[in-house]
């Protein structure tokens, strides 16, 4: 096994990592990333918190997708620094579908909520994938993050009542309703979701304001364009 120093993805703010098998993937989950049969070995990483924006602003990217340029430089500088020679590809980012939440199943990271964002108790909602690695390394392998969802023992559920479009409502997540309130002029959930900012699961890692309002600016910005 090839021993490796995660330090520069921890300063970097990308926490999460998991380490699969390919050849023991699941096929449903395998068959759907492009050159898997290529490569030994799967990476997939995410960050979680605050860490990665605070990076991302220091680092002053002036681009369209600066989270996703300043994830694939790092990830490119950790793969060369500590797996030179060992071929690799980086898959996500990218423009190949890849599925992401079936991956964090897989490693623990992702249980459903209602407000359809990804849960776990260590980040809560806190967190996201950033990175895809397909490589022919011999990394050991991660366990999978344990325990069960959070949602299964909050009684309260203050996203359902907390969500101004009702949208959460019967247990059911209602894009339609979603979507038909963030639309409307002085919306609460144009640049935010009142319902994730109102879960009470690691609310110690939620993003700042900025963080907040670039990725929900780009989700409504798909919004205008689709519907």
């Amino acid at each position: 096994m090839t021993a490796v120093d995660y330090a520069p993805l921890d300063e970097a703010g990308f926490f999460l990592r998991a380490i699969f098998d390919v050849a023991t993937l699941p096929a449903a989950v395998r068959d759907t990333i492009p050159g898997a049969d290529r490569f030994r070995q799967l990476i997939l990483i995410g960050h979680g918190g605050r860490r990665l924006w605070e990076e991302v602003k220091a680092a002053g990217l002036q681009s369209e997708h600066p989270i996703d340029d300043f994830t694939q430089a790092t990830v490119k500088r950790w793969l060369a620094g500590q797996l030179p020679g060992v071929a690799h590809e980086l898959i996500y980012p990218g423009d190949g579908p890849v599925g992401l939440q079936a991956l964090g199943r897989l490693a623990g990271w992702h249980h459903d909520s209602p407000f359809r964002v990804g849960v776990n108790a260590e980040w809560g909602s806190w967190f996201a994938y950033r990175a895809v690695v397909l490589a022919d390394s011999s990394l050991p392998l991660t366990p999978s993050m344990t325990g069960d969802s959070p949602c299964a023992s909050c009684r309260t559920q203050p996203c359902v009542s907390a969500c101004p479009a009702e949208a959460l409502q019967d247990r059911d997540f209602s894009l339609q309703k979603c979507v038909a309130y963030r639309k409307q002029p002085g919306s609460r959930c144009r640049i935010t979701c009142v319902a994730r900012t109102s879960c009470p699961v690691r609310p110690e890692h939620r993003y700042d304001d900025a963080q907040i309002a670039h990725s929900y600016s780009r989700s409504m910005a798909m919004i205008e364009k689709l519907y």
